[in-house]
């Protein structure tokens, strides 16, 4: 080891000094949220935002109607990922524990499926009895519970759809305690045997046991002002991401209703979320307004990317 003198020694200190104290890069807050993709990219109809396992969002309706983009992970610009059969049009995706992508085309009135690796949609179940399927929700034992509101009548139904001990999926309107509003943002709690239903015409928000093909003990959890809300999330701790169109926020609840916070967003027009990111504790939002997508960190991570990782 070469000899330094005194002087050269104590600038060689002080510089190890200065390194050693430097302060570590500051970590991204949580609940700030910042746009991920350019403005204009998806159309007026952006929706269903679905995070998989490898940090890869997908949304309908990229450019133009009938659609899925996909966010890579990390990117900052959005690729067509696949384009559904002609006049069949996206509104919500879901993957399930196998990661199998299944989405709901409320033109056509069918829920598709495109298993894991694959880009080509096939129908997994249909039903010219649906108004329209508009967002779904996947149990851990693969059944979909779907919304499906008729918005002229300001009403809706719940829809169960499973595949029989045959093999054959089926589908059938669920009997509930109560009339329903036009029923929209849907999810599960983290144990699946409570159901949470958004109805945008009334601005409530509601949930329900889980009995078969029946809905029971319905309870009012929250009432915002009607037509403010449209999908809505839960986390691993049960707590409800709920996206707050027109006001611009996503409020994060209790499943008592109690409100935690107002989460700020970019955009004014929220109409729906997916947890995703690595740890899936990433919260992406679709902005109707502007047509980008935009995203921010929070505590706790997401139900269903807890279920596709088996971990829950």
């Amino acid at each position: 080891m070469a000899i330094t003198s005194g002087r050269n020694f104590w600038c060689l200190c002080s510089s190890i000094l200065l390194v050693t104290t430097l302060p570590a890069a500051a970590e991204t807050k949580l609940f700030e949220s910042a746009q991920v993709t350019p403005a204009s990219e998806y159309t007026f109809g952006i929706e269903g935002p679905a995070a998989d396992l490898d940090g890869n969002l997908f949304v309908v309706n990229l450019g133009k109607p009938g659609t899925i983009g996909k966010l890579p992970a990390g990117g900052a610009a959005s690729e067509l990922f696949t384009t559904l059969p002609e006049g069949s049009v996206g509104n919500a995706i879901r993957f399930d524990r196998s990661g199998t992508m299944f989405i709901a085309d409320y033109k056509k009135h069918n829920i598709f499926a495109i298993p894991k690796g694959a880009t080509k949609p096939a129908v997994w179940f249909h039903s010219g009895e649906m108004s329209q399927p508009n967002d779904i929700t996947i149990a851990p034992d693969g059944t979909i519970y779907a919304s499906d509101p008729n918005w002229k009548g300001r009403e809706g139904h719940i829809w169960r759809i499973a595949r029989g001990a045959d093999g054959t999926v089926r589908g059938q309107v669920m009997s509930t305690p109560r009339a329903m509003g036009t029923t929209n943002g849907i999810d599960l709690s983290p144990d699946g045997k409570t159901l949470y239903v958004g109805e945008s015409s009334s601005g409530q928000i509601w949930s329900y046991a889980i009995s078969g093909n029946e809905l029971t003990a319905a309870k009012l959890v929250k009432a915002f002002q009607p037509d403010t809300i449209d999908g809505l999330r839960t986390d691993v701790a049960g707590r409800l991401y709920v996206a707050r169109i027109l006001k611009g926020t996503i409020a994060l609840m209790k499943p008592t209703g109690a409100v935690e916070r107002e989460i700020p967003l970019k955009a004014k027009e929220p109409t729906n979320i997916a947890f995703g990111g690595s740890d899936g504790k990433t919260v992406f939002v679709t902005q109707r307004q502007g047509g980008f997508i935009e995203s921010f960190r929070t505590d706790q991570q997401g139900r269903e990317h807890c279920l596709q990782r088996g971990r829950c």
